[in-house]
């Protein structure tokens, strides 16, 4: 996510929030609040580069007579002479009589507290539990080492000896919040040099100086002492926006402008931040990587959003032109310190609005907000309430039929679950519902051979005949064949042909292998849906040969993200989505279960009904899959694993006449048992129940 233009979306900044707070001591403290006037304005939404209404209580102003002087730091009135600094006016807006209550009022707006013995203060604030939240405890790899307290609280002492932080455009408040130093024979220079330094303490372990003479080389201009870190860390703990920038000065330059800030140390130290992030739960409601305006910059910028990848504890937006003509923060700064004042208020009144609708946008996930769309899809439900499947025992189980969500049916290879499921294509489309099949294993032609296969054997049932007259696929769709079939075969043929084109409207067929992935399919129910006005059922055959979302991610998690994105397609549209999967071959002997579909586990959790297929006596002492699958026809039960919204364990028995692409529905009466066996007793429907996991036909 970037932002380009803060200016144009500038508001009233909001006032610091209560929490950690700045010790100083009284006269910083002082200074500090009145460098607050013009944030103190903006706060009740005055412009301080136009005039503005006079905020003198007395005075009716007609016209804006009152303007904020920047190097008095105080407001004028031209009108009625007010001449007020940011104390005058928290007395009248506050009702305070008192200067010293209103100082504390302003402490208090901007958490102050004030430090009386500064000695003391600063031992604290470089000890492991740090009295100033801007200073890091540091992490257990880094608490061995020198511990450089005393070093720093001289360093500090000699701080008026130099301008450099001055001419940097840093002010006293900002050099005792970090209790940055001063030393004039730093001796750990290249060549042994001995070199005039800022010192910036990161924690009481390490710190980083900068060379003052500004005529060196960038490379001999700053120094690391311990470990480089992450300076000012702390700040990612709280409430406020966090600018990421990569040199402690430009952290202390957006600090100064009223921001708060982590400095990287150095370009090449980006995995610490990256690490730290996700090692964390960050509260921090927005992070904004603003890094130098140069390549390196921008390098930096692309692989910390690149390393972090959809990481979600915290919002992390670039700010590519944060720092227009200029290098970066600390360069802004200097020239044009109002500018980078705008920019970080402009981030901070961003932040503001996307917490709003943020805010906005929960509220409506109450349940109130939603009834009348719970009613609405009460009544337009009526008139779809679910869509049979054509197998009258399996749409008792679910309840009627199919219903909009996410069903997945798995067996072993060659058991029929292909056919099985496009029999249920068949027999929907015949009720005038339109389904769209995605066939990544098998041509449309086999498809269309197996559903005519099926309607010969269905035609002889019909008549009583003999089924032997009934065609395979292959004896359809072998032209030799054809031309020696009698006339009664050739005219069955025909007649089960154009059966098959009179709902075959209904059936639309999309082949693939390997080029087919959910993306398509979504775009495939976009164009039927805009094209028909007909919402389809959609038949994924199978799971584990979609096209991968990622190629270098492993089988499992390219299986997981496609089921939680057609689980999510069923959501969109509110329709039913089949999805074939192939089971692990270790379950090939055994009875099914959940844990047996391959290479999921999104398949278990985030199905609505999960569907398995299994050769009847299978887990017995004496089952053989073979001798099994021999049998003519071959005993099929289903059994329902998952029903999200119905019951489990239900199982419904078939004949599967795999020679002819045909599954018959066996009906609970007609079931026969060797003697000695029961039957489990049925349910208010008529179709048996698992009982401890066991059916009739488990030893």
């Amino acid at each position: 996510m970037e932002f380009s233009s803060y200016r144009q979306k500038l508001k009233k900044h909001q006032t610091p929030q209560k929490g950690d707070y700045y010790n100083m001591d009284r006269d910083v403290a002082k200074q500090y609040v009145k460098d607050q006037l013009e944030w103190y304005l903006r706060q009740q939404g005055i412009n301080t580069r136009k005039p503005f209404f006079c905020l003198n209580p007395d005075h009716a102003d007609s016209n804006p007579s009152m303007s904020y002087d920047r190097k008095r730091n105080k407001v004028h009135c031209f009108s009625c002479g007010a001449d007020y600094d940011i104390i005058d006016l928290i007395k009248i807006d506050y009702g305070l009589m008192d200067d010293k209550d209103a100082f504390r009022k302003a402490y208090e707006l901007y958490r102050v507290e004030l430090d009386h013995v500064n000695y003391e203060h600063a031992k604290n604030v470089f000890s492991e539990k740090p009295a100033a939240p801007e200073v890091q405890k540091p992490d257990k790899s880094e608490q061995k080492g020198q511990d450089y307290t005393d070093y720093f609280l001289q360093a500090h002492s000699n701080i008026g000896n130099t301008d450099y932080l001055q001419k940097r455009g840093l002010t006293a408040a900002t050099i005792e919040r970090f209790k940055l130093g001063y030393e004039e024979s730093f001796n750990k220079g290249t060549g042994g040099a001995v070199w005039k330094v800022i010192v910036i303490p990161t924690t009481k372990y390490t710190y980083t100086v900068r060379n003052t003479d500004q005529s060196v080389d960038k490379k001999n201009r700053i120094r690391k002492v311990g470990n480089n870190v992450l300076f000012n860390i702390g700040a990612l703990s709280g409430k406020s926006p966090v600018f990421v920038v990569e040199g402690e000065l430009d952290a202390l330059s957006i600090i100064e402008a009223g921001g708060e800030a982590v400095a990287l140390g150095s370009t090449a130290n980006y995995h610490k931040f990256v690490k730290y992030l996700q090692e964390r739960d960050i509260k921090t409601p927005l992070i904004a990587l603003a890094l130098d305006n140069d390549e390196d910059g921008k390098k930096t910028t692309d692989n910390i959003i690149k390393e972090l990848g959809d990481y979600k504890k915290a919002a992390v937006v670039t700010l590519p032109d944060i720092y227009g003509d200029y290098k970066d923060a600390n360069d802004m700064l200097i020239n044009d310190k109002q500018g980078l004042i705008d920019e970080v208020i402009g981030v901070n009144n961003i932040l503001n609005q996307e917490k709003e609708k943020a805010a906005e946008e929960y509220q409506k996930n109450n349940v109130a907000n939603h009834i009348d769309d719970f009613l609405n899809g009460i009544k337009a439900s009526a008139n779809t309430p679910f869509i049979p499947t054509g197998f009258s025992e399996l749409d008792k189980v679910l309840d009627g039929g199919l219903y909009e969500g996410l069903y997945i049916v798995g067996a072993i290879s060659s058991l029929g679950k292909t056919t099985y499921i496009m029999q249920i294509a068949d027999q929907i489309a015949q009720d005038g519902n339109d389904v769209l099949i995605f066939s990544l294993e098998m041509a449309r032609t086999e498809i269309m051979a197996k559903s005519i296969s099926r309607l010969t054997m269905l035609d002889c049932l019909a008549k009583d005949s003999d089924y032997k007259l009934a065609k395979t696929s292959r004896g359809i769709t072998t032209g030799k064949k054809y031309e020696i079939y009698s006339q009664e075969e050739k005219k069955l043929i025909q007649k089960c042909v154009l059966q098959y084109a009179e709902y075959g409207s209904r059936i639309y067929i999309t082949e693939g292998i390997g080029d087919i992935g959910v993306d398509q399919v979504k775009e495939a129910v976009k164009t039927h849906i805009s094209i028909t006005g007909r919402k389809p059922i959609v038949i994924i055959d199978y799971l584990q040969i979609l096209a991968p979302y990622d190629m270098k991610a492993s089988d499992k998690q390219n299986t997981d993200k496609a089921v939680l994105e057609l689980k999510r397609l069923s959501r969109d549209y509110k329709i039913p989505v089949i999805g074939i999967s192939s089971l692990n071959r270790q379950n090939y002997n055994a009875p099914i279960s959940m844990e047996a579909f391959k290479e999921s586990g999104a398949i278990e959790y985030s199905s609505d009904v999960l569907i398995g297929l299994q050769l009847k006596g299978v887990g017995s002492k004496d089952f053989d899959v073979n001798t099994a699958k021999k049998k003519h026809p071959r005993e099929v039960e289903v059994v329902i694993l998952k029903n999200r919204n119905g019951s489990t364990g239900d199982r419904v028995d078939y004949e599967y006449y795999s020679m002819f692409n045909y599954f018959r529905e066996i009906p609970p009466h007609e079931l026969a048992f060797e003697d000695g066996e029961e039957l489990s007793p049925p349910n208010k429907d008529g179709f048996r129940q698992v009982m401890n996991g066991k059916t009739p036909f488990d030893k």
